[in-house]
């Protein structure tokens, strides 16, 4: 039977590349619980021992990212998954709340590289999804990944995992979930490279468009002299 505790003490500790987590509930003792933490906005339901989170398990985050695996002594220990809301998963092993080896596949099925990665570099622009299907045919370009590209907000910008409005400097997922706040470094980098609502009309300047040549040979109205 699963048994709903109210925590009385949680304390979360984050390191690089580290999640620890300690929950001691009111009771010592629970074999399976399935508990919500209204305080942190998380929950669990598994195995604990002595009050602690202990054995296999199913942590939420109250960003919707979700942990399935093996704990012990209330941290991440052994073999487990997390699942992201944009559908990336990162398979890990653990030990003691640290993630000694893992592997990061994309939404797409991309699995990341740290060595010899040559995904989208100078040399090779194409989408995952264009590496496994092919290019489309001229006239029906590809604007990202996903095809046809999600329809942005007015006045927003597709910063990848959800859309950023720059008048509330606030980032939400592609449901409307509120994700966080962009800090100025993050606001420039999304207007500067991120893909956003409206057309933008550049000044097109004819003479400087062409490439330099003899200048007898060039006809700045378009085409070559004879």
């Amino acid at each position: 039977n699963h048994v709903l505790l109210s925590p009385t003490v949680c304390l979360f500790v984050y390191f690089e590349k580290t999640v620890c987590l300690f929950v001691y509930f009111e009771k010592t003792v629970c074999l399976q619980v399935n508990v919500v933490m209204e305080l942190i906005g998380s929950s669990y339901k598994g195995a604990t021992k002595n009050g602690r989170m202990d054995g296999k398990g199913e942590y939420t985050f109250p960003t919707e990212t979700k942990y399935e695996g093996e704990m012990k002594d209330g941290m991440f220990h052994g073999k487990g998954v997390l699942h992201f809301p944009n559908g990336g998963t990162y398979e890990v092993t653990w030990e003691n709340g640290r993630a000694n080896q893992g592997l990061y596949t994309f939404a797409d099925g991309l699995q990341y590289q740290e060595k010899d990665w040559d995904y989208c570099d100078g040399k090779d622009r194409r989408f995952y999804s264009e590496r496994c299907n092919g290019l489309r045919p001229a006239g029906e370009s590809q604007l990202t990944d996903l095809h046809p590209p999600r329809v942005i907000p007015d006045g927003c910008y597709d910063c990848g995992d959800g859309f950023y409005d720059p008048n509330t400097r606030v980032i939400t997922s592609h449901t409307g979930r509120f994700l966080r706040n962009a800090d100025d470094s993050e606001d420039e980098w999304i207007v500067r490279t991120c893909r956003k609502a409206w057309v933008e009309v550049v000044d097109f300047d004819r003479e400087k468009s062409f490439a330099t040549g003899p200048e007898e040979n060039i006809n700045i109205n378009g085409g070559f002299y004879e």
